[in-house]
């Protein structure tokens, strides 16, 4: 990375959260005001996902949304760069750790499934507390790929490729009764997928976290930092997932994880990526979505 810009973020991580949080504040209302990307396709989500709200309601939680959006970028900086055990103590409660240690107490892995709800980077720096491995895909600004890297490993993480040879390193992890992090609300788009109702749209959903959970056998979790208002911190919780997410069959399983999905978001229904083309591939014959 470019030195000024890593200089520029490592600055970024010092600041205090609640300034970043008015910072992030700020850009998502002008993300709200004018006319961009973000807010097409957060209007577009949010109108296929709550249709029972009125357009009043849609487009305040479209303004909520896009406002939460802009807290992600810049405490991302802070998570990634600033000193490990300050990051932690920006979690001011946990819900369901006692899951996660029941579980590894009996000698069992634990799969966690992560969506991208609050700071989902928050989540990987508290299980790094754990024998926690994830997979890493390098971004596609490949020169944040090293600051991510490193920002996610230095309190102990393991992340492997997301080929097959780290799927085989997630199946050993688990069978040495270590916690594994899987993204469960990507299009997985040309690596496939399976057609399952999120929000009652039908959406390309992955299976890997379910052929994990089938073959391995270990118990899944979902798992998501929630922001506090006015910068105060976050609230992890660590939830039980829906009956069915280690079914052979793959749409039974893929609708289980978008329940888990839906759970979590009812939430914090503000602080979901409703950003990103949750619904881009589409099932053979229906029209495009975006």
């Amino acid at each position: 990375m470019n030195p000024l810009a890593l200089a520029l973020l490592r600055l970024i991580a010092h600041l205090p959260l609640p300034l970043l949080h008015g910072i992030g504040a700020l850009l998502g209302w002008l993300a709200w005001l004018f006319p961009n990307r973000n807010r097409r396709i957060t209007r577009r989500n949010i109108d296929l996902c709550y249709p029972a709200l009125t357009p009043r309601q849609r487009r305040r939680l479209v303004r909520q949304s896009l406002v939460e959006l802009g807290k992600t970028v810049t405490e991302t900086p802070k998570v990634w760069l600033a000193e490990g055990n300050a990051v932690l103590g920006l979690i001011r409660e946990v819900h369901g750790a006692e899951r996660v240690d029941a579980i590894l107490a009996r000698d069992s892995g634990v799969l966690v499934a992560i969506p991208h709800l609050g700071d989902w980077e928050v989540c990987g720096i508290y299980l790094a507390r754990y024998d926690f491995t994830a997979l890493f895909r390098p971004p596609r600004q490949a020169h944040l790929g090293a600051v991510m890297r490193t920002g996610r490993e230095r309190l102990g993480a393991r992340l492997v490729p997301t080929d097959a040879g780290g799927i085989r390193t997630l199946y050993q992890a688990l069978g040495h009764g270590g916690v594994v992090a899987i993204l469960p609300d990507q299009d997985p788009r040309e690596q496939g997928g399976a057609f399952a109702p999120f929000f009652g749209v039908s959406a390309n959903t992955p299976t890997l976290l379910s052929r994990l959970a089938r073959k391995s056998g270990a118990p899944v979790l979902f798992c998501f930092a929630e922001r506090l208002s006015w910068g105060r911190g976050f609230r992890l919780h660590l939830l039980p997932a829906p009956e069915g997410i280690d079914s052979a069959d793959a749409t039974t399983a893929a609708a289980a994880v978008n329940r888990g999905v839906e759970q979590c978001v009812a939430m914090a229904p503000a602080q979901y990526q409703w950003a990103y083309k949750r619904f881009r591939t589409r099932p053979e014959g229906e029209p495009p979505v975006y």
